[in-house]
């Protein structure tokens, strides 16, 4: 009887045991199966989740820094040629900074999908998200319709990458054994 209603209040299996609850029996045992199903769901996104994020992003990555080894195929690369111009004084010419930039994120990429040399990939992903920001400051007319509040496309595609920085916070907290629990197993520590 217990494990069947492990997931009830104790109330609530009080009111079974002793029968006053006969008639929502089956409300209840709905509500226990729920519960179970939850519980189980939350343990599983809880073992997997920051996995599938850590490959989901390094999929990203490797696509779209692949993307950038051929001219014209990137809706960013005259973008990114610029700015990588204004940051180094124009000593990197867009030819090559293009082919960097697309090796450093196919090797962001990579790292994170198949989880290797995590430390180094993730300061390469700051790093990266650092340059990748500038645009905003450096290029305001080509980041926003209305400063600072309507961005362009290539604003909204830079803006958008506060999910990869903090993406790559979470990731890094497991980098060094670090790992997400479900709520049940976190009430237990």
């Amino acid at each position: 009887f217990e494990q069947q209603h492990a997931g009830l209040s104790e109330h609530m299996q009080d009111l079974l045991h002793t029968g006053l609850a006969l008639p929502y029996a089956d409300y209840i045992e709905a509500l226990a199966r729920v519960e179970s199903i939850k519980q189980k769901l939350l343990q599983w996104m809880a073992e997997h989740g920051v996995r599938l994020l850590r490959v989901s992003i390094g999929i990203v990555f490797l696509w779209f820094g692949a993307l950038k080894f051929f001219p014209g195929l990137s809706p960013a690369e005259g973008l990114a040629t610029n700015t990588i111009s204004v940051l180094s004084f124009g000593v990197v010419k867009p030819a090559l900074s293009i082919k960097l930039l697309a090796a450093w994120e196919c090797a962001i990429g990579t790292g994170l999908l198949f989880g290797v040399f995590l430390r180094a990939t993730l300061l390469l992903l700051f790093l990266q998200m650092l340059g990748t920001v500038t645009p905003l400051f450096i290029f305001p007319s080509e980041a926003f319709l209305l400063i600072p509040y309507a961005p362009t496309l290539e604003g909204q595609y830079i803006i958008k990458n506060i999910i990869i920085i903090s993406a790559g916070i979470v990731i890094g907290a497991t980098v060094r054994g670090g790992r997400l629990t479900s709520g049940e197993r976190a009430a237990r520590r």
